[in-house]
């Protein structure tokens, strides 16, 4: 029996809900590509993908609309993939388990994917339905947004044909978005080697958890709680006070989400195990304090470990503490065209322990002005740099310039007035959009993004309004309905 067959608008959730069932993880999408080719293939629509996995469902116009301009609806069929700590969840074979909760829909123990699972919900919604009025329509489907954009650079020039794409990947209700900014990643890899734990060493694990984390581009700007930096800050201060030793340091997992736990499993001489939770136990609630109003289930813990086989060499050590401390995190500048819009941005989001004695720390930068991308990417750079690691960067996405004379624009604000008796916020958003990299291949499209209220995404908190969705829903329909003629 269906959870959420009974929610408005019921083809949409139901919807969800079969998607909720497919596995889609990031660059791990084969199950939701073939399902939703299949979907296509069994409603008699014109189905087809291309070498990257992008799927294009292609649906006639309704009788006397025939000549109405043929509209785009794209979303990506990708999910973060995160689960609670203690959460038994195989993301690769097991379905979502969404739940009610008063107005919002969750999921037990992980992410939600409805970003951008209710996008892709909608246009299967509108594929199949009987009594909607429109145009032309033509539904991509999108692989990797939230690792890559894979799909987005993959996809060639002619795979549609619409000059009007409407994004359903926004997650701000009552805003319509018109530009998005660029992003890049920095990766720094430290390589070290291995030492024997120094003699007379207890072990000791340091946790912290309950952050809220979050979308790296939404909710970069309010104050939100980095897991490392505050676990590599208690490191960096108890280096300078004790000899201590490093044996593993885990923390974030996802390039575009802020990390919300971390993990080390340090060393510490036995005659200053004391000294060193105590100086803990000043730390954590000084730091409590300082997160109270954005941080309230902040929790930090040290516990008795078993010895690691081995700890980190000094020197890199000392590196790795350092750069961690130095490196840039969060709004690095405000839009001055655009009040409240952050321009630029730089997100600390991982830290790992890989195979053949490395540690790879991810990082990842947004700006909507491509020359202040590359000036904090190179920030960054610089201090992983000047602690000796080796460090590249990903292939970057531009930004999606604002146009305040679209069409699409105009249509979807009267639409939106019309419907709900109050104007829209017209804007820009600072998380990454694949628009940007459309424009590259068609710079001749005409677009915009909107959605139903989302909170959380990127995390185990991510939940969807359902009222919104509601909104969402009926602003999507009406907006067709309104397409003009070619």
């Amino acid at each position: 029996m269906k959870i959420l067959s009974e929610l408005n608008p019921k083809v949409v959730w139901e919807y969800f809900e079969d998607i909720c069932q497919v596995p889609r993880q990031s660059k791990k999408e084969e199950k939701i590509i073939q399902f939703l080719f299949d979907f296509g293939k069994n409603n008699n629509l014109e189905t087809k993908r291309d070498k990257i996995g992008n799927v294009l469902i292609s649906k006639p116009a309704t009788a006397g609309n025939e000549n109405v301009k043929t509209v785009v609806l794209q979303s990506h069929i990708d999910m973060v993939c995160e689960a609670n700590e203690g959460t038994n969840h195989n993301f690769e074979t097991d379905p979502i388990q969404p739940f009610i909760d008063d107005n919002w829909v969750k999921a037990k123990g992980t992410t939600l994917g409805a970003d951008d699972g209710i996008g892709v919900a909608a246009q299967m919604a509108i594929l199949t339905a009987a009594d909607i009025e429109h145009g032309p329509i033509e539904c991509l489907f999108t692989v990797d947004e939230e690792t890559g954009l894979t799909g987005a650079f993959a996809l060639q020039p002619g795979f549609f044909e619409g000059k009007i794409l409407i994004n359903l990947d926004s997650e701000d209700e009552g805003e319509l978005f018109i530009g998005c900014a660029g992003g890049i990643d920095t990766l720094a890899t430290f390589a070290y080697e291995q030492e024997k734990v120094p003699e007379n060493h207890v072990g000791i694990k340091i946790s912290v958890t309950g952050l809220n984390g979050g979308h790296s581009g939404d909710e970069i700007d309010k104050g939100l709680g980095n897991s490392i930096k505050i676990l590599n800050r208690f490191l960096w201060n108890s280096y300078n006070k004790f000899d201590i030793r490093i044996g593993d340091f885990d923390g974030g997992k996802a390039r575009n989400a802020i990390p919300r736990e971390a993990f080390t499993l340090i060393t510490v001489h036995a005659d200053e195990k004391a000294e060193l939770i105590k100086y803990f136990h000043e730390y954590a609630p000084a730091v409590k304090s300082e997160l109270a109003i954005t941080e309230p289930k902040l929790e930090l813990s040290i516990e008795d470990a078993g010895l690691p086989g081995f700890v980190v060499d000094e020197d890199t050590q000392f590196a790795l503490l350092n750069s961690l401390y130095a490196c840039p995190h969060g709004v690095y500048a405000m839009s001055r065209e655009i009040e409240g819009l952050v321009e630029t941005s730089t997100n600390l989001a991982s830290i790992k322990f890989i195979e053949e004695n490395q540690i790879f720390v991810t990082t990842s930068q947004r700006s909507s002005v491509d020359t202040a991308k590359d000036n904090i990417a190179g920030k960054v750079e610089s201090v992983f740099r000047l602690a000796g690691a080796k460090v590249k960067h990903g292939d970057g996405y531009p930004g999606w310039r604002p146009n305040t004379n679209s069409d699409i624009m105009k249509i979807t604000e009267k639409s939106y007035e019309k419907l709900f008796g109050i104007k829209p916020v017209v804007r820009a958003i600072h998380a990454g959009l694949e628009c940007g990299l459309f424009l590259e291949k068609y710079p001749y499209l005409d677009m915009i993004s909107f959605g139903p209220t989302i909170k959380g995404a990127h995390t185990p908190e991510e939940r969807i309004d359902i009222e919104t969705t509601v909104k969402f829903w009926d602003l999507l329909i009406d907006v067709l309905k309104n397409i003009p003629t070619e």
